[in-house]
C-alpha cells in the first residue's frame, strides 16, 4: 500500500499556506519510507491528476473557507462527502470532477481519499506566514495525518471505492 500525502496550497497567500506547512512538517518524519509519499504542490483542479495517480490512499491538506466554524477547525472528509459539482470549464475543476475524470478514465487513481481541510482566517492577504488560529491549529492537523497514517497501515488493503 502506497500512501500520498499532498499539502496543496500558496505560501505567499497567508492562511493558503495551511497544506504546504503541513506537508513540510511531516516531510522529515517519512523521508526514505516507501509506503508513504509526501508532496507539496500549488496546483488546483484537472493539474492535480498526474499527482494522484498511482495510490493506494491519498490525504489532501488544504485550507477551506466556510465561515461557518471558527478559523483554526479542521474538517476531514472522505471523497464521498463531496458534493457532486458541475465545473463551468476545466479551468474550473475541483475534486469531484477530479476524481470523476479518474474513475472515467480508469486511471489507477486512490481508492480510499481523506481530505483535511482547516477553516482559514484569511487566504487573501498577500503575505508569508498563518495566521494565529491556523498557525495553533498546524500540530492538530499534523497528528491527524500521522493517525490516518498509521491506521491505514494497520487497515491493509482497502475495497474499491466507486467515486462516480
Amino acid at each position: 500500500m502506497t500512501t500520498l500525502v499532498l499539502g496543496l496550497g500558496n505560501d505567499l497567500l497567508s492562511d493558503d499556506g495551511f497544506g504546504l506547512a503541513a506537508a513540510r512538517a511531516l516531510r522529515p518524519e517519512f523521508q526514505g519510507r516507501d509506503d508513504v509519499e509526501v508532496v507539496e504542490s500549488s496546483l488546483a483542479g484537472l493539474a492535480l491528476l498526474d499527482l494522484l495517480i498511482g495510490y493506494d490512499r491519498a490525504i489532501i491538506i488544504d485550507g477551506i473557507r466556510t465561515g461557518r466554524v471558527p478559523a483554526g477547525t479542521l474538517i476531514e472528509l472522505t471523497a464521498d462527502d463531496l458534493d457532486r459539482v458541475i465545473a463551468p470549464s476545466p479551468h474550473y475543476a475541483g475534486l469531484p470532477e477530479l476524481l470523476a475524470v479518474a474513475h472515467g478514465l480508469d486511471l489507477a487513481f486512490p481508492r480510499d481519499v481523506r481530505i483535511l481541510a482547516m477553516e482559514t482566517e484569511d487566504s487573501h492577504t498577500i503575505g508569508e506566514g498563518l495566521s494565529g488560529p491556523v498557525q495553533r491549529a498546524l500540530p492538530e492537523a499534523v497528528a491527524r495525518v500521522r493517525e490516518l497514517i498509521q491506521a491505514d497501515v494497520a487497515a491493509g488493503p482497502v475495497t474499491e471505492v466507486d467515486h462516480a
